[in-house]
């Protein structure tokens, strides 16, 4: 039986994929931190729902402590490796920065330390569309320049990718980032629009609403999501044998991949498929841009077509109206 470890595993992606990789018949080492960034009580509900699956197993730490992801590579000698643990939020970096230094790279050092001395067969490493920063050419390709971020996350986030690619060429380590683009559905982070907007909207609250509703998200449905990240672990980048419009490195067998949706939806749009599931309008209060923010998002997703032949395909009325049934279900609303 094939071994994967996921770190992050009782987050909202983790959760997803770690099932989804039990579904598929893998054996699954999860670590995670349950840190109280959010309801700690979603992540040990996830966690528990996991902990039905005979074949998996969790460790409950921070990545970033010395040693601990080191011991789980030399118990376990995962196949592939899914890292999909992190300090998220734009705006909580500018409020927190030490706490993604803490995550967000010594935990990626941690990792990649403990890779080399145990090489998987392929690395998956979570990165954001955030680093794509200041860029103003859309859609975002994976080829484009990425050295204007715009907050101290996707600085950390654009970090990791380079500290990636040089234990790749340095350990001829296989290893694939994956760039997120605003990943929503059921189990989300309730710090997410989509669970804001939800829990505002159903108690009769104003929802706060940025840049004068003027942004655009290239919106992905977590099972989408999962679907793109268990086909690109055969995907396994090979300097000898890039792909057409590929973002292989000429010096490591790296490789940078969007992980979209491939059709931005404008924010109001976004909360009028909210307010329809919810069967309410929403009170709308008008702000400008927040600090960090960019006005838009839109994955090129051409490569992970070419690579796997997925294609997120979910409609946003589809994912809301799923997210907005969990939502009711779950809270009791």
């Amino acid at each position: 039986m094939k071994t994967a470890l996921v770190t992050g595993s009782s987050g909202f992606v983790g959760y997803f994929t770690s099932l989804a990789l039990l579904d598929a018949g893998w054996r699954v080492v999860g670590i995670d931190s349950m840190s109280d960034y959010y309801d700690v009580t979603l992540k040990q509900r996830r966690q528990e729902m996991l902990l039905e699956h005979a074949q998996f197993q969790v460790v409950n730490d921070k990545i970033e402590t010395p040693g601990v992801l080191l011991t789980l590579f030399e118990q376990h000698r995962p196949d592939i490796v899914i890292h999909l643990a992190a300090q998220a939020g734009v705006r909580h970096s500018i409020q927190m920065p030490r706490a993604y230094v803490e995550a967000n790279l010594m935990g990626t050092f941690e990792l990649l330390e403990a890779a080399r001395t145990f090489p998987p067969k392929h690395m998956l490493l979570a990165s954001s569309s955030s680093v794509y920063g200041a860029n103003t050419k859309l859609p975002y390709a994976e080829t484009d320049k990425v050295d204007t971020q715009m907050s101290f996350y996707a600085a950390t986030k654009k970090a990791t990718e380079n500290l990636a690619h040089s234990y790749a060429h340095l350990y001829n380590l296989p290893t694939t980032m994956y760039r997120f683009f605003t990943v929503y559905g059921p189990w989300g982070r309730p710090d997410m629009a989509h669970f804001k907007f939800t829990r505002a909207i159903l108690n009769g609250d104003p929802i706060d609403v940025y840049n004068h509703g003027k942004m655009q998200r290239d919106f992905t449905y977590v099972d989408d999501l999962v679907a793109s990240i268990l086909a690109l672990a055969d995907a396994i980048p090979d300097p000898a044998n890039p792909v057409e419009g590929d973002s292989i490195s000429p010096n490591a067998p790296f490789r940078v991949v969007n992980i979209g949706n491939d059709s931005p939806v404008k924010l109001l749009d976004f909360i009028a498929a909210i307010e329809t599931a919810c069967g309410r309008e929403a009170i709308k209060t008008f702000h400008d841009i927040q600090p960090g923010d960019v006005p838009a998002t839109w994955a090129d997703a051409t490569l992970l077509h070419t690579l796997t032949g997925q294609r997120p395909v979910t409609p946003i009325a589809t994912g809301i109206q799923h997210f907005v049934d969990w939502y009711r279900d779950y809270y009791k609303v």
